[in-house]
């Protein structure tokens, strides 16, 4: 028997096997990028919302002031949705996987969203709306209840999608940092697409049954853009859940002793499972990751009032139009969409670029806190172009001897399309560095990959949530438009950009230089 380090050792006859741990292995990359293809096809379904839903609802009638209340879905069902799906689908024993449930069941919901949506005015007339250039209040119910359903459908694909890259990707830091790179990747693909299609007048033309009497063509074009994005999802969706199996699951198995001190966490769990975890994930969090919602939490007060209102300010304060008059205003949101597809562009450069900022500012805390600046910055410069744009309206008789207000000066057009542009550095960080700085700080939480995402969507949609209910009255009591809600957005900014540098911690050493694009290096 040895007797080293003062221990005996059982002989060989006694001595109990012990299995070896073994270290689960990275799946191939093609499977990585094929489940973070899937970001494209829900991007493109954001990126319609945020360009082209906005001024359709005041299309069918519904005032500007009330616009935003339509888009306390996306903060109420993200504050739901996101955590409880990740909750389940840590906890999903179904034979088609963990994760794979939920993303189905996510593209399934998007396509009836999309079938609610597009159709609202043909529903609406057909159930009673008259025509022409009125309310039409059986349209908008429908079309609130569709997109509803498409918020509760893209947070219920989202944070599976993200959880299942982490289950495929092994705990490999190189992994990880592809997975997250190719989901940031296909994120600004999507978008691309998306707002390339709202940029895009004739698109109607390819499907020219979606042109009708009670939906106008900048009604058809957003049908025939929610038809592409459904196919697109569809597709990817289909290809991804076909092919790449999920990795086997083996949950921890626990101590008699430890079984028996949880019995009654077991009890109280069976019957509020889902928000006893969240509320134990939000009493463990560490110091650090409070500071980190913080900073999310005004950060996204800054972008919500952009992100709503930026195609009806091209609409409205740039171009000067007004809904349902004259084509100034559907031009105007084109642009927007033009300005958008910059932006995702300028987006995906900066994301891949994140690294080698971070290292010439110092660190990520640096970075982000340098560019909510830029944030603010670029909101407060939409009060200029604004009042330059307001300032050169230029009319032109028209054959009936009236005067007719002309589309902007090329040079103000250009300038809005900057801001758009320069907008996509920081949101690129937006998108990334939060989820990278939450991997580090809360993990020693215990929680699990999709409970994680959720607790820090909280940081998202509560200020979502305060934007969407406060931004209408507010912008009415400056006398409407989007500019009241910009500034207070470019002070947010500023105050994220302070505490960022002032109170969130910084990293371990070797963190800077693991960041990339929402991952690690």
């Amino acid at each position: 028997m040895d007797n080293r380090n003062g221990k005996l050792a059982a002989p060989p006859s006694l001595q109990i096997s012990q299995p070896t741990p073994t270290t689960p292995t990275p799946s191939p990359l093609p499977k990585i990028i094929m489940v973070a293809s899937i970001a494209a096809g829900v991007q493109f379904g954001w990126a319609l919302q945020l360009s082209l839903l906005t001024p359709y609802v005041q299309l069918l009638g519904i005032p500007h002031t009330w616009a935003a209340y339509i888009w306390l879905c996306g903060p109420i069902s993200g504050m739901i949705v996101q955590p409880l799906v990740g909750y389940y689908s840590d906890r999903c024993r179904s034979t088609f996987g963990r994760r794979r449930p939920f993303i189905a069941a996510g593209a399934a919901l998007v396509g009836v969203a999309v079938f609610l949506i597009g159709f609202a005015a043909d529903l609406g007339h057909a159930s009673g709306d008259p025509l022409g250039k009125v309310s039409k209040p059986r349209a908008i119910a429908v079309f609130v209840v569709g997109f509803w359903i498409l918020d509760v459908a893209n947070n219920t694909l989202q944070g599976p999608c993200r959880a299942f890259l982490a289950d495929l990707s092994a705990g490999n830091s190189n992994r990880t940092r592809t997975a997250n790179a190719a989901f940031s990747f296909f994120m600004a693909i999507g978008n691309v697409l998306g707002y390339a299609a709202g940029a895009y007048k004739n698109l109607y033309k390819v499907f020219p049954f979606s042109k009708t009497d009670a939906c106008d063509v900048y009604c058809a074009n957003l049908k025939s853009c929610f038809f592409l994005s459904i196919a697109l999802l569809t597709t990817l969706t289909t290809l991804a859940l076909t092919i790449v199996k999920e990795p086997e699951f083996e949950p921890e198995t626990s101590t008699p002793e430890k079984n028996n001190d949880d019995t009654s966490n077991q009890n109280c769990c069976m019957r509020l499972p889902f928000f006893g975890e969240i509320i134990g994930a939000l009493k463990d969090l560490p110091r650090s990751m409070w500071f980190l919602l913080l900073v999310t939490c005004l950060n996204w007060i800054a972008w919500f009032p952009f992100l709503l209102f930026d195609t009806d300010w091209m609409g409205k304060e740039v171009y000067g139009g007004e809904p349902n008059v004259g084509t100034l205003y559907s031009s105007g949101v084109r642009a927007g969409s033009l300005g958008l597809m910059i932006n995702s562009i300028v987006l995906g450069f900066a994301s891949v670029a994140i690294p080698y900022l971070s290292k010439i500012l110092g660190g990520v805390k640096r970075l982000w806190g340098g560019v909510n600046f830029l944030l603010a910055i670029c909101l407060g410069m939409t009060v200029l172009v604004t009042k330059m744009a307001e300032s050169s309206r230029h009319y032109a008789t028209g054959s009936d001897g009236k005067l007719t207000l002309q589309e902007p000066q090329p040079g103000i057009v250009a300038g809005a399309l900057t801001l758009f542009g320069v907008l996509g550095i920081p949101q690129a960080i937006t998108f990334s560095i939060p989820f990278a700085l939450a991997s580090i700080f809360s993990s020693k939480s215990g929680a699990g990959q999709g409970l994680s995402l959720g607790v820090l969507n909280l940081a998202i949609v509560v200020p979502q949530m305060f934007v969407s209910v406060l931004s209408g009255p507010w912008d009415a009591l400056f006398g409407g438009g989007n500019l009241p809600a910009f500034i207070v957005g470019a002070i947010s900014a500023a105050a994220s950009g302070i505490c960022a540098l002032t109170l969130l911690p910084t990293p371990p050493p070797d963190a800077p230089t693991k960041l990339v694009a929402g991952g690690f290096h």
